[in-house]
């Protein structure tokens, strides 16, 4: 029950994938032979099948080595080629942005780059219109997340793109979360460049791609080939895209009835958390993804919690690595306590998570917080309430 971290790769991926290691091995690059024209053919009518997907033209359509080149690609691409121009460059974007955004949005600020951290509010959402206010001559580039990896909260996108549309800004949004599960159209939303990854929508690791408007301009990040019209040079990971779109087309074909069954079943795992074990609070929207439920479990810490519930992978929002010693910095911009940000833990259900498991993870947490409570060395009110009585 961790799939916002990964998915496991759908045999139809992998049917898809395999001659592009063995038979179909040429290099798109070598257009001198038929091994590389005939990959290079296959690469092209998986750009396609992927901007259908989207929305978008083929040629929109570059191919990365996962979300985290796209977004770097898009913010460093965009913000550099703005500079070039300008001179100066201003970005705005939210304080529970993906660390791929949120720590190049740092690293860009140490190069004089103007940075504005919209907050949100305690479900997570960024108000359009204090994207509007934010905008300035200069700014180059909006970038928001479509969907939350931590709490599933569904951003307006389609308002903002809107805003951003009238004052002739792009906007960017990391769809990795949102793609697969929820409809995702770059026209329609008015995004300008958007991120996407294989490995979430049970594709294989180590590609992605990122959508980008023809009329955007972009600076490469990575020299050497000028593969993808320049934009993006290194050799292309073949079986990597080919399996990247079979795993958009399968996840398109089964999105409504799949994102319907998980959803019923993430919806009786909160009802069961909540009739059987007090203090908790749930983090983040309500009607956010369909797949995920964020529940800080209050006066237990959350990575005491995934130790303790050892027959299922989940993921706790208090993973405290040095640089972050309090807890989710999610959950904390939500204006939740310290408390609650360590005590969080992420639910992602995916294709194969049946009643059965969430039955079974019930009784698992019931058994686990008990246990952690009672010898923790802060009371939960409901303990107190009842050695009162």
């Amino acid at each position: 029950m961790d799939h916002h971290a990964t998915t496991p790769v759908a045999p139809e991926v992998m049917q898809a994938m395999l001659p592009y290691f063995t038979t179909e091995f040429g290099n798109p690059a070598s257009s001198t032979h038929a091994f590389g024209r005939q990959a290079a053919q296959e690469v092209e009518r998986a750009r396609e099948v992927i901007a259908a997907a989207l929305g978008a033209r083929p040629r929109e359509v570059l191919f990365t080595s996962g979300a985290t080149e796209s977004n770097n690609l898009a913010l460093r691409g965009v913000v550099e080629a703005a500079l070039e121009s300008h001179g100066s460059a201003h970005l705005v974007t939210c304080a529970i942005e993906h660390k791929s955004i949120l720590d190049t949005v740092a690293d860009l600020r140490r190069r004089n780059v103007t940075i504005t951290i919209l907050p949100t509010d305690r479900e997570g959402l960024v108000d359009p219109e204090a994207i509007g206010q934010a905008l300035q001559p200069d700014t180059c580039l909006v970038t928001i997340q479509m969907a939350n990896s931590e709490i599933g909260t569904i951003q307006a996108v389609q308002a903002i793109g809107k805003l951003c549309g009238e004052a002739n800004v792009p906007l960017h949004t990391d769809a990795v979360q949102a793609l697969g599960r929820i409809p995702v159209d770059v026209q329609a939303l008015g995004v300008r460049l958007l991120s996407l990854s294989a490995h979430k929508i049970y594709g294989p690791k180590g590609v992605g791609a990122l959508y980008c408007h023809r009329r955007v301009r972009l600076r490469e990040q990575m020299t050497g080939g000028r593969q993808e019209r320049a934009r993006r040079s290194g050799t292309l990971n073949v079986p990597g895209i080919i399996g990247l779109a079979r795993a958009l087309q399968s996840a398109a074909e089964n999105r409504e009835a799949e994102m319907s069954r998980q959803a019923a079943l993430r919806d009786a795992l909160w009802a069961g958390i909540q009739e059987r074990i007090p203090d908790v609070v749930r983090n983040g929207q309500h009607g956010g993804l369909p797949n995920n439920l964020n529940v800080s479990f209050r006066h237990v810490e959350g990575e005491a919690l995934l130790m303790a519930v050892k027959q299922f992978a989940l993921s706790s929002g208090s993973a405290c690595t040095s640089d972050e010693p309090h807890g989710s910095y999610v959950i904390r911009a939500l204006g939740r306590s310290e408390e609650d940000a360590h005590s969080s833990i992420r639910f992602g259900l995916g294709r194969s998570n049946t009643q059965q498991h969430v039955e079974r993870l019930l009784e698992d947490l019931v058994t686990a917080v008990e246990r952690l409570r009672a010898i923790s060395p802060v009371e939960s009110p409901s303990a107190a309430t009842a050695g009162g009585a």
